[in-house]
């Protein structure tokens, strides 16, 4: 009898890497603990098993100023996945299954 593995697809962002993104950069960081973060120049790609959760009120806390989720659309390059969510509190980037 063989043993089966499933596997969770990853999802991410691909961000600009800038002094104003890494704040969000640390946000994401601290919200998806099992999150990657490879650094390549002008980029940062973040990844994470399954789901990706971006929330307002810990961008916030990392800039120290307000922050509304549309400005995340100036930070990514594109992202993998699908956009589950995407309101005022957090975006989710997971896969349908």
């Amino acid at each position: 009898m063989t043993e089966q593995t499933t596997s969770t697809r990853d999802v991410g962002v691909v961000i600009q890497e800038s002094e104003s993104n890494r704040p969000v950069v640390e946000a994401i960081e601290q919200d998806n603990p099992d999150c990657s973060v490879l650094h390549t120049p002008g980029l940062i790609r973040i990844t994470a098993p399954g789901r990706l959760v971006i929330t307002q009120e810990t961008v916030e806390e990392k800039l120290g100023r307000e922050w509304e989720t549309h400005e995340f659309q100036m930070a990514i390059v594109s992202y993998f996945g699908n956009i589950q969510e995407w309101d005022e509190d957090e975006i989710v980037i997971a896969w349908d299954h």
